[in-house]
């Protein structure tokens, strides 16, 4: 059976318990995805950079049987007509070149962030933040792959601003909540998600 590592943005550089808790996270939700028994290893590496010089590193000595994937925020809209590989090409900030040996299933993106996937599952944010949670002040729009980061940022940072846990922190509240999303939701609102689901339980099976 084919084995999957994902190398994924998150986590910090130099914060260990963060690069944990970014791995049991992501753990939860691809157990929950349907995963069990064949679960991708996640690589917490931090920036994006990292993350990707890491992934480049791990598909270079890659055996027949290891499927390695690259897991990294969109940090933009994504053109409906472009693949993955083709916007961290074009997008300033990155300029990645595809690797060697690379394919269309080898990178995936969380568009347009992380916190995206959130907005499918607000139960989950309301149970996690509890009483005085604001979810009004949330996007209402159901195409969250469509949202701007600022603004999913500005957002959840408005509904969070009373609560006793403070007001949202990517690096002390965003894996806490990731753990608690129903896939469902999140593959059902997000496309790349989705693809991201189906395409590990395509690769992995057996």
């Amino acid at each position: 059976m084919v084995t999957s590592k994902i190398y994924v943005e998150g986590g910090g550089d130099r914060n260990k318990l963060r690069k944990t808790e970014c791995r049991r996270a992501f753990s939860t939700f691809f157990t929950k995805a349907g995963l069990k028994g064949r679960m991708p290893s996640i690589v917490a590496c931090g920036g994006r950079k990292q993350a990707y010089k890491d992934f480049c590193h791990a598909l270079e000595k890659a055996h027949g049987n290891e499927f390695i994937v690259l897991l990294v925020d969109s940090e933009g809209p994504v053109d409906k007509d472009s693949d993955a590989w083709s916007h961290l090409k074009t997008r300033r900030d990155d300029k990645w070149d595809k690797p060697p040996g690379a394919d269309a299933d080898n990178v995936h993106l969380m568009v347009q962030c992380m916190e995206a996937w959130f907005l499918a599952d607000k139960e989950a944010l309301s149970e996690f933040f509890g009483q005085d949670f604001n979810q009004k002040d949330l996007p209402a729009r159901v195409e969250i792959e469509d949202i701007p980061k600022k603004d999913i940022d500005d957002r959840m940072k408005k509904a969070t601003r009373h609560l006793q846990k403070g007001t949202y922190h990517k690096g002390r509240h965003s894996f806490a909540i990731l753990a608690k999303l129903d896939p469902a939701k999140v593959t059902g609102a997000s496309p790349h998600a989705k693809r991201l689901v189906y395409t590990l339980l395509d690769r992995t099976s057996s």
